[in-house]
C-alpha cells in the first residue's frame, strides 16, 4: 500500500484501488488530493498487472462530498487562484475519464458536487442503497464548465441533468438508479462483494478487447469531427492479431476458461 497524504492506493490482484481518505470531512477533496489522484492513476495506467481500477471513499459515510470548502480561502479565493485550482482538478478528472482501463466508482453514502463529477468520469457506478447524490453549485454560486456537464448529460440526458443542477437537492439511490446515474444499487452490506464480482469478471476477460471497446465508446459520444475512427479500427485489428484471440478460440473449443495476457 502506498499513501500520499489524504489519498491511499493499493493493488488487489488485477484491481487497482484508489481511496479518498478524508473521512472527517466526508472525503472532501483538496488541491493536493487532486494532484495525488492523477499521480496514482498514472501509475496504475502504466502497470500492466492492473486490469481495472476502483475509486472509493474511506469511512463508510461518503464516496466524495466535493471540494473541501474549508480550503477555498487558501486555494480558490481569487479568480486567478480558482483558474489554477481548476487546471489541477480538471487534470485529475481527465486522468479518470481518459484512463485506458475500466474504472468503477464504488459509492457508499454521500456523492456530492465534485464527487458526482468524479463518479461521472468512471465507466461504471455501483452504489449502496443509502447513497445520496447532489450538485449544490446553485446554492454556492459556482460556475460549472462544459466538460463536466457534458459527462453528466451523456449519462442521464439533458432533462435530468437540468433537474440535478436547477434544484441542487439531494437525490436518493433509488432516484439515481431510475435516472441512469448509477448502473446498479445494492444493499450497503453487499456493496464490496458486488463490486468484487464485477472486477473479477473484468479482470478475467481479454484486456485488448476491453481497451478497444472503451476507446470506441468514447468516440461514439464525441462530435463527428473529433472522432478518431482510424484508432478504433487499429485497436480492433490488434485484437484479431493477438495471442489472446488464439487463446480465446482454443479455450472455447477445449471447454475451459481462457487465460488472457493482454498480448
Amino acid at each position: 500500500m502506498s499513501q500520499t497524504d489524504k489519498m491511499l492506493s493499493r493493488k488487489d490482484g488485477g484491481v487497482g484501488i484508489v481511496t479518498f481518505n478524508n473521512p472527517e470531512r466526508h472525503n472532501a477533496v483538496s488541491l493536493e488530493m487532486w494532484e495525488a489522484t492523477k499521480r496514482i492513476l498514472d501509475d496504475f495506467a502504466a502497470d500492466s498487472d492492473v486490469r481495472v481500477v476502483v475509486l472509493t471513499g474511506a469511512g463508510g459515510k461518503a464516496f466524495v462530498s466535493g471540494a473541501d470548502i474549508s480550503k477555498f480561502g487558501d486555494e480558490r479565493a481569487t479568480l486567478e487562484a480558482s483558474r489554477a485550482y481548476n487546471v489541477k482538478s480538471d487534470a485529475a478528472y481527465s486522468s479518470v475519464a481518459d484512463f485506458p482501463k475500466p474504472t468503477i466508482a464504488m459509492i457508499r453514502g454521500y456523492c456530492i458536487g465534485g464527487g458526482l463529477g468524479l463518479a461521472t468520469c468512471c465507466d461504471l457506478r455501483i452504489c449502496s442503497d443509502n447513497s445520496r447524490f447532489a450538485v449544490p453549485a446553485a446554492k454556492l454560486g459556482l460556475g460549472y464548465g462544459y466538460t463536466g456537464l457534458k459527462r453528466l448529460v451523456d449519462i442521464v440526458g439533458p432533462a435530468f441533468a437540468k433537474e440535478i443542477f436547477y434544484t441542487a437537492r439531494q437525490f436518493d439511490a433509488q432516484e439515481a438508479l431510475a435516472m441512469g446515474l448509477v448502473n446498479r444499487m445494492v444493499p450497503a452490506a453487499e456493496l464490496e462483494a458486488h463490486v468484487k464480482s464485477i472486477t473479477d469478471m473484468i479482470s478475467a476477460n481479454a484486456p485488448l478487447t476491453i481497451k478497444a471497446v472503451k476507446f470506441t465508446v468514447g468516440q461514439v459520444v464525441k462530435e463527428d469531427s473529433k472522432r478518431d475512427l482510424a484508432r478504433s479500427t487499429e485497436l480492433v485489428e490488434q485484437c484479431f492479431a493477438s495471442r489472446d484471440y488464439t487463446e480465446g478460440r482454443t479455450a472455447f473449443m477445449e471447454k475451459r476458461k481462457p487465460v488472457f495476457t493482454g498480448s
